[in-house]
């Protein structure tokens, strides 16, 4: 099953899943609408051509929802309930934090086995390089960040791209780099209004004819039309426009990276099923496959580098 915000490459995991379930003697059932699905006994059994020709595709073929019943005993009750019903004894949850919140809930109630893969395109969940569709995200941010370039050079402006990342800045960081951001404000950092504008009417002077501010959603000083509003009392002579990517950075087809990222986790969680791994999840760290368990990918938070936040600033001088 899939849950929570989609990702690309979602479908690529699926894909996996099912067939490589399928060579191990496996049936195996696909659950529509995530926990909603589950509690709606929307479960169907799953074949080699259920998969065919859906690697390319962004979104997930079954479908995905968030669900408040699952947060209640009775929900995950009647979830139980209707696995056993289709004699289901193993789950692969494709989702985030949220859904491995679930996950970690309901296999200690119900001492049943889940794997989770991390699909999400915030990178976010700790014991992965890289979750499934934050390559491909990025790829988006940088191209929507490329086209913006041309107006801003032809208008000689200064534009306030915001991008996704309420908690955690990994998409307006790496995007930044790859699109020649003049400045990247992130969550993880202390946005300081004041010394903005400074930078940016010194790049002005010196004879810059075009700017571009990447913010993650999450920024303490409240979002690219804050910080836009804030810096434009500043340097009123700039003139400043603000660009809100939003969910488009979520759909697409999935990156050559992503979808063998997300063949392999699928592969890997099945293979790590049969060979006894349980309340985990599966990822990749240095190239090494690794399961970490769903309580420390949840609550252990990855350290964004601030090395490159600063390397972002000397190379946009």
């Amino acid at each position: 099953m899939t849950s929570g915000g989609d990702s690309p490459g979602m479908n690529a995991a699926i894909r996996a899943v099912v067939r490589t379930a399928i060579f191990c003697g496996l049936d195996v059932y696909g659950i529509y609408r995530g926990y909603e699905g589950l509690i709606d006994n929307h479960i169907e059994q799953m074949y080699s051509h259920s998969v065919s020709n859906i690697i390319q595709r962004g979104g997930t073929i079954l479908k995905t929802a968030r669900s408040k019943r699952f947060m209640e005993y009775q929900g995950r009750l009647q979830a139980f309930n209707n696995l056993k019903e289709h004699n289901i004894d193993a789950l692969v949850a494709i989702g985030g934090n949220g859904t491995f919140t679930g996950a970690s809930v309901f296999n200690k109630e119900f001492d049943f086995p889940i794997i989770g893969l991390p699909g999400t395109i915030d990178n976010d969940l700790f014991g992965t390089d890289s979750t499934i569709g934050y390559d491909t995200a990025i790829n988006t941010v940088v191209e929507a960040a490329d086209k913006i370039r041309d107006t801003a050079t032809s208008h000689e402006r200064l534009f306030f791209l915001e991008v996704m990342g309420r908690d955690a800045g990994f998409i307006a960081l790496r995007s930044g780099i790859a699109c020649g951001a003049e400045f990247i404000l992130v969550p993880e950092t202390t946005t300081y209004i004041d010394n903005l504008a400074r930078l940016l009417r010194h790049d002005w002077r010196k004879n810059k004819t075009s700017g571009i501010v990447i913010v993650a959603e999450g920024d303490d000083m409240g979002g690219a039309y804050e910080v836009a509003k804030k810096v434009k009392e500043k340097i009123p002579e700039i003139d400043t426009r603000v660009t809100i990517l939003g969910h488009i950075q979520r759909g697409g087809s999935p990156s050559a990276y992503d979808r063998v990222l997300a063949s392999s986790l699928g592969f890997l969680a099945v293979k790590g099923l049969l060979d006894g791994h349980r309340d985990s999840m599966a990822g990749i760290i240095d190239k090494v496959v690794t399961f970490t368990p769903f309580e420390k990918a949840i609550k252990h938070t990855k350290d964004i580098n601030k090395e490159m936040l600063e390397m972002s600033r000397i190379l946009a001088l």
